[in-house]
Formats: structure tokens, C-alpha cells, sequence
């Protein structure tokens, strides 16, 4: 044990020594928010360069009245589209709209003329102007009024209760949910996979360097082995909780530079303000979505959530670790290395599809039950279904077999691990894997 931590302490230094470490540790970080800063700067400056865009209007249904906005304001026109187009080419405008004699159960022909292309919003944005005004005929046509329609309008808000076997009730918000097992999901595969990776080129580098022979003139195979996994694992948790610090803390003062927050946290001050009145407040009580989404987020079980995605994080990795250990100690490059890489990983990959395609959708049904207790999809499936409270014998089902994955796979890598770290030059398959396994001593 005292040789694992050994070879673990010398892996954690040498890794975080590494000026490619702390240029990536800083830098990552670093990106994230000079992207926001950036991009808020030519939000900025495009909001307050962009002024007013002048349409000219030629309608020849004479149903069509428009009003100004700060986006758009509308220039009336007269004569025929020929001459309309030839005084618009004149002129600094926007936009030449023309609207022909239209039916209003099937209003077509409306077209805009741009001396450039326009963006998708300015387009979306003038679609909608026109889709309220032909709405706004539809209902002058049939004598609907507008206050009537808006009373017809209804509606309903299903609030969803889980029912525990004992009866008790608890608020349940099926989008935040699944936002919350896409997040955890996504960040143990990329995990996984990213430092899975660097266990293997790691091993594959000491191989081809020779240094490996002396350290296993000291230390077990087996020894270096977990060594190397758990030093690894070490340098990719400092790694990950800096960048989540910096990005967090970086993120938020680029934010509050330009004036703006945080998406989440602008949503709820203009939920909180919004409270001081008294009128607004009180659609708010009545407002029952609004409210179960407050709710639900308060009630997120935060440690229950850390605590078992911690486990799975680790778990996942230490699993997948052992077998990218034992390809690394396989072969002489990552070039043979490809053709053992996919097949280890694609448990992982089959899991992360599955994770979109039905877990999320349909937490408790068989499929998800099964890619949560096995060991090689647990580590994705499982996190997925945390925020959908599976029921606590599965949990414990997943989390006992998931040990035991991680101890087989390690003994089984460790197996192919002790001969292959020690071979050089040697044609690897399948075969002359599993007869590596199979040595005895």
C-alpha cells in the first residue's frame, strides 16, 4: 500500500509540475470567460450602432396598418412595385416590403426586398408582425373580439406529485430534472474518456522509454498500475474542481463587468423584483408553474446529489482507468492502440446515447434500470436517474456492482498489465492478450 501511495504522490507531482498542466489549468478557465466578455462587448456595441431599420411598405391589400418600434419603423408607399423598387434602390432604407391583394384564409405573395441579406431575427421579427396582423383581420373578419378570445384562452397547470410506498408526497418538476441528469451525465463521460486517455498514453510513454523497467524492479506491476490510476485520478479532481472555482468566479465578474448576470441569476432577480408588486405578486400566487419550478429548485436534495455523483464519478473512472492501463501496457504507440481503445469504450458511448434516447425520457423503465445497474453504463445511466429518485435498493444495487466491476477489471488488467508492461516489439490481438491473462507467477 505504502508503494501505491508512492508511486501515486509521484504521479500527482509530476503531472501538476508540468508547465502543460498549469497553462491548461489557467487558460481553460481563462477562455470561458474572456469568450462572455467578448461577446457581450459586441452585443453591446451592436445594440447601440444598430438604430432603427426604415421598411418601405407598398400594400396593395390596403389591410395592413403597422406602428413603430425601436427595431422597425414603417414608410407607407404608393405606385406600383416597379417603381417602388427602382425609388427604394434610391434610398438609404432597410427594406422594400410588398404585400399583393391577399386572401386572408391563405395570405400569400408578401415579399421583402433587401439590398443585403438579412439576419434570421430581423426576418423572424417582421414574420410575427405580420402573422399579429393578419390574426388581428381574422378576428375583425369573423366579429371575434380580442378581450373574448383571451377569455377562451385556458390554462392548465398539471402538477405532478411522486408517492412514496409510505404515503408520502413530494413536488416533482420533470424539465428540471432532466437538465440537472443531462448535466451529470455529459460530465462523467467527458471524464471518463478524457482521463481514461491520458492513463494510457501515460503508460504507453514510460513503456517506450524504458523507465518503466526500473521502476518494476522495485515495485510490483500491479503496484504501478493502481498507482498510476489513482495519481491520475487525483490531478483530474484538482484539475476539475479549479476549473469549476475559476470559471464560477471569472464567469461572474465578466458578467457583472459589462452590467449583465448570470442567466439564472437575472431570471430570478427579475422574478424577485417583480414580487414588490403587489399586483404582479399575486399572479404569481396563482401562477402554479412559476411556482412549482421555485419550488422544485428549492428542493433539490443538493448532498444527496453531490455525494452520489461523486461516487459515481470516481467509480466510473477507476473502472474504465484499469482497462485503458492495461491497452497502454499492451502495445508500443497509440497508433495499436486504436484497435483496443473502441471496444473499451463503447459501453461508455452506448450509455451516453442511451442517456438522451430513453433514460431521461423514461427513468424507471427496463431498459434504464438495467443500464443503471450494470457496472460498464452505470457510471452515466445512474446520475442520469438521480434527480428522478430511483428507489434506494436499486441504488445500493448499482453502487455494490459497480465495486465489484472496478475490482474485476482491475484484475483482469492487472493480469494483462504484469507481462505487458515488461513486452516490446511483440504483435498484439486479442489472442495474445487473452494468453497473457492466462500466464501463470
Amino acid at each position: 500500500m505504502n508503494k501505491i501511495w508512492l508511486i501515486m504522490q509521484r504521479e500527482f507531482l509530476n503531472r501538476v509540475q508540468k508547465k502543460s498542466f498549469l497553462v491548461a489549468t489557467i487558460l481553460v478557465p481563462l477562455i470561458f470567460p474572456a469568450v462572455i466578455a467578448i461577446m457581450a462587448f459586441i452585443l453591446m456595441k451592436q445594440e447601440k450602432s444598430a438604430g432603427v431599420s426604415v421598411i418601405e411598405v407598398l400594400d396593395e391589400s390596403g389591410k395592413m396598418s403597422f406602428e413603430n418600434s425601436s427595431k422597425f419603423e414603417f414608410v407607407p408607399i404608393s405606385g406600383t412595385l416597379e417603381s417602388a423598387k427602382v425609388t427604394y434602390n434610391e434610398s438609404s432604407h432597410f427594406a422594400l416590403l410588398y404585400i399583393p391583394a391577399f386572401d386572408l384564409t391563405k395570405p400569400e405573395g408578401m415579399v421583402l426586398y433587401t439590398k443585403e441579406n438579412p439576419s434570421v431575427r430581423k426576418i423572424g421579427d417582421l414574420e410575427n408582425i405580420l402573422e399579429g396582423k393578419i390574426h388581428d383581420l381574422k378576428l375583425e373578419q369573423f366579429n371575434i373580439d380580442k378581450e373574448t378570445l383571451k377569455g377562451l384562452k385556458t390554462s392548465v397547470s398539471l402538477k405532478s406529485i411522486s408517492l412514496s410506498e409510505s404515503g408520502e408526497e413530494k413536488d416533482s418538476n420533470t424539465g428540471m430534472l432532466y437538465i440537472l441528469g443531462f448535466i451529470l451525465g455529459v460530465l462523467i463521460y467527458m471524464f471518463v474518456l478524457i482521463y481514461g486517455m491520458q492513463i494510457m498514453l501515460g503508460v504507453i510513454e514510460e513503456k517506450t522509454s524504458k523507465i518503466v523497467e526500473v521502476i518494476v524492479s522495485s515495485v510490483k506491476p500491479f503496484q504501478l498500475m493502481m498507482g498510476k490510476i489513482l495519481g491520475i485520478a487525483s490531478v483530474g479532481l484538482l484539475q476539475f474542481f479549479i476549473w469549476a472555482l475559476l470559471i464560477s468566479v471569472l464567469s461572474t465578474a465578466a458578467m457583472s463587468l459589462f452590467g449583465l448576470n448570470m442567466p439564472q441569476q437575472q431570471a430570478m432577480e427579475q422574478v424577485m423584483n417583480q414580487v414588490d408588486d403587489p399586483e404582479v405578486a399575486e399572479a404569481m400566487q396563482s401562477n402554479e408553474k412559476i411556482m412549482n419550478v421555485m419550488k422544485s429548485v428549492s428542493e433539490i436534495p443538493y448532498t444527496y446529489i453531490v455525494f452520489n455523483f461523486a461516487f459515481y464519478f470516481l467509480g466510473g473512472y477507476l473502472l474504465y482507468g484499469a482497462l485503458f492501463a492495461a491497452v497502454g501496457s499492451a502495445v508500443d504507440s497509440q497508433q495499436e492502440a486504436q484497435q483496443f481503445t473502441f471496444p473499451i469504450t463503447l459501453p461508455l458511448i452506448i450509455a451516453y446515447f442511451g442517456l438522451f434516447m430513453f433514460i431521461l425520457n423514461d427513468p424507471h423503465s427496463t431498459a434504464s434500470f438495467w443500464f443503471s445497474i450494470i457496472p460498464f453504463t452505470s457510471p452515466v445511466a445512474m446520475v442520469g436517474r438521480l434527480g428522478y429518485d430511483p428507489p434506494l435498493w436499486q441504488l445500493i444495487l448499482s453502487q455494490v456492482l459497480l465495486i465489484g466491476g472496478f475490482i474485476f477489471t482491475t484484475w483482469i488488467a492487472g493480469r494483462i498489465y504484469r507481462v505487458g508492461i515488461l513486452m516490446h516489439g511483440t504483435k498484439v490481438n486479442y489472442k495474445v492478450l487473452a494468453k497473457w491473462f492466462m500466464m501463470k507467477g
